[in-house]
């Protein structure tokens, strides 16, 4: 672990709601994002949560924004990961950042999870009620093992009904993709008022760690964001 200090960096991020979700070791052959010092970073340490555990925090934050902030949770996500990473000598990075970084194969290498049929990596405890609201990169290893394969269980295996690719009124998920202007049409309309106050339905019918789901108001603003609204 060298002198990457992982229990101060997660008490820090604490304050936020937000989690250590694992990291990776870069090998030296490996390409890699610049690290703090501007040479390839050698590991990266990925920061998220799960449930509404930031939902007390960034609300709070964005009480004393102005009005019509754009995207505020990814604003709030970069100033409260950016002040740990300045604090403990990391560079800070966003999944919205371009050119995009591989956030979903970081996370698949970090904690050994694999897609659900929805798309979201799914965990075996939240289910897909987590996500991932940065990373931070270092200049030296954390001397990490590697996991072994399928070190996490998937219960997308284990659930022959699949009822997260049923509940949706106009099919958005099924084996051949995500039909997004089918979804973001129905979101937007009179018909889309279920999904747009409480949540995409699919992703709710999902018996998995449904005590983590989140907020209705979370769902809400997720909700709104993907429809373009304010």
């Amino acid at each position: 672990m060298g002198s990457i200090d992982r229990d101060g960096i997660a008490a820090a991020l604490a304050v936020h709601g937000m989690i250590v979700r694992g990291g990776v070791d870069f090998g030296t052959d490996e390409a890699a994002p610049a690290g703090p010092t501007g040479a390839p970073a050698r590991a990266v340490l990925l920061v998220g949560h799960a449930g509404s555990s930031i939902w007390p925090a960034f609300t709070a934050w964005r009480a004393t924004q102005p009005a019509g902030l754009a995207d505020p949770l990814d604003t709030w996500s970069r100033e409260a990961i950016g002040a740990v990473a300045l604090r403990f000598g990391a560079r800070a990075v966003s999944p919205s950042d371009r050119p995009w970084l591989p956030f979903q194969a970081w996370a698949m290498r970090a904690e050994g999870l694999r897609p659900s049929p929805l798309g979201i990596l799914m965990h075996p405890v939240w289910g897909t009620w987590h996500a991932y609201r940065g990373a931070l990169l270092f200049d030296a290893p954390l001397g990490l093992a590697p996991l072994e394969p399928q070190a996490m269980p998937h219960p997308c295996d284990a659930c022959p009904g699949k009822p997260c690719l049923k509940a949706c009124p106009v099919g958005a998920h099924a084996a051949a993709g995500f039909a997004y202007e089918a979804c973001l049409g129905h979101v937007r309309s009179v018909a889309g008022t279920p999904c747009a106050s409480g949540g995409c339905l699919d992703r709710n019918a999902c018996p998995v760690g449904r005590e983590y789901s989140y907020e209705a108001d979370q769902q809400a603003f997720h909700m709104a964001a993907f429809a373009g609204r304010p």
